[in-house]
């Protein structure tokens, strides 16, 4: 059997448009698709196995002799997947589609494939290639049972070896956090957290040959000791690497700073979210208090690592001064490198559940949600004023002057190689901003 599994691009981004240029760009310098890698890992050997990532530019070849093409897409690339989906089946070839956005509309996305794996695929892909061989391909696919941890698979990565800068690879699964905009804590099983044991992640690094890594775990602290661990084995692997964690234990946990210090990583994300508490315990994020903000960016600061800091623009709470006491409090905390979100209210999240019951969903076109866009009614300003206010408040940011304080100012902290990080994120950042895709 010939097996063909798809990246779509964002659905708004054109082919061969400067904006595009500069996307496909930015998503070069980071990570092939690691659901397509690892999928790829639990098919059986005597298949052949096809991935193109449609966001750097890979051709598609529409009339190839496939068995079954795979697709995966979160929201914002739906519409380009729903394309695709909808050639291939033109043809007759047998179309599934998976990832965030299908199990959240499965119904929906039903109507453009011939089957829909809802939630994690490990357990239902291979009863879902056996289905084709006997051409008994079921409508939907749901797994009984949330992955076990010594089932998660190490990304093969054959198919996709040279074309990428950095490599993603999965340590935990799931969060416990279910905040309320978040699609993964609120997909089946995606409140569970998986630890995979740190001997397979350690053989799994070890066999990558990129020395920049990613972890696309949803957040490496929500377990420290397994995090300690983790680190400890990598010290002296010559890797370094960024991953996701929650501020209340980078404020807490020094021991932890020191060993992913050691250990190579150079970057935090952090979903900081508001500067409002108030905003904060209405969306559920537990992990967050707003006077640990400025010591632990210190504490991460003073272990040599930057934090990438994302802030979430249009909740409940937030009036149009948001976005004046947003710039000021980040350029106090002398957060470097801070991300600026529009609320999206995504589909299988309970915001969009609740925004849904009150008719505030203005726009149903997913390839609106891209973080960028206004979607919904904002409480308490209007839709106009939200859009220009996160407008506002990036370049704003990421003016010369303020870059250039910024720059001053670490380097009377002399943090020179903090420095450099800080300037390569800035660059990936105008790559952003002026693609219109944050």
């Amino acid at each position: 059997m010939n097996i063909l599994l798809i990246q779509p691009r964002l659905s708004q981004m054109q082919p061969w448009s400067f904006s595009s240029f500069l996307q496909k760009a930015v998503e070069k310098l980071m990570s092939p698709p690691l659901t397509l890698e690892q999928l790829y890992a639990i098919t059986p050997e005597d298949y052949e196995v096809t991935i193109v990532d449609d966001r750097i530019g890979q051709k598609i070849n529409y009339n190839g002799d496939y068995d079954i093409v795979g697709i995966t897409a979160s929201t914002a690339y739906i519409n380009r997947a729903y394309e695709i989906a909808d050639n291939f089946k033109k043809n007759g070839t047998k179309v599934v589609l998976g990832g965030y956005h299908p199990s959240a509309m499965p119904d929906e996305s039903r109507q453009h494939a011939d089957s829909v794996v809802i939630g994690e695929g490990e357990y239902s892909w291979p009863k879902l290639l056996e289905d084709v061989k006997n051409d008994t391909i079921k409508p939907f696919y749901i797994p009984d049972r949330p992955v076990d941890q010594n089932d998660i698979p190490a990304a093969k990565r054959d198919l996709t070896r040279g074309s990428y800068f950095r490599a993603p690879i999965q340590a935990t699964r799931g969060c416990p956090n279910r905040c309320d905009f978040c699609c993964i804590a609120n997909m089946k099983y995606g409140a569970i957290v998986r630890k995979r044991p740190i001997d397979h992640v350690i053989e799994e690094i070890k066999s990558i040959p990129q020395k920049y890594l990613e972890f696309h775990d949803p957040s490496l602290t929500s377990h420290p000791a397994y995090a300690k661990s983790l680190f400890k084995e990598m010290k002296g692997l010559g890797k370094k690497f960024t991953c996701n964690g929650n501020i209340g234990a980078l404020y807490k946990d020094e021991e932890l700073l020191k060993l992913a210090g050691e250990a190579g990583c150079t970057r935090w994300y952090v979903g900081f979210e508001s500067i409002s508490q108030d905003n904060i315990d209405d969306i559920g994020k537990k992990t967050n208090k707003i006077n640990q903000y400025l010591p632990a960016i210190k504490k991460v600061h003073d272990y040599g690592m930057v934090i990438s800091g994302h802030f979430v623009l249009g909740l409940d709470n937030d009036t149009t001064s948001v976005f004046q006491s947003t710039l000021d409090t980040i350029n106090e905390l002398e957060l470097t490198s801070p991300v600026f979100h529009t609320l999206t209210p995504y589909p299988g999240t309970p915001l969009f559940d609740r925004m849904d019951k009150q008719g505030r969903i203005t726009s149903k076109d997913w390839s609106r949600y891209t973080l960028n866009e206004v979607n919904f009614k904002p409480m308490k300003m209007t839709e106009q004023e939200l859009f220009n206010g996160v407008t506002w408040i990036k370049k704003q940011f990421y003016s010369f002057n303020n870059l250039t304080k910024i720059t001053h100012n670490m380097e009377d902290m002399g943090h020179s190689s903090m420095l450099n990080m800080i300037l390569t994120h800035t660059v990936s950042k105008f790559s952003y901003i002026y693609a219109g895709f944050n």
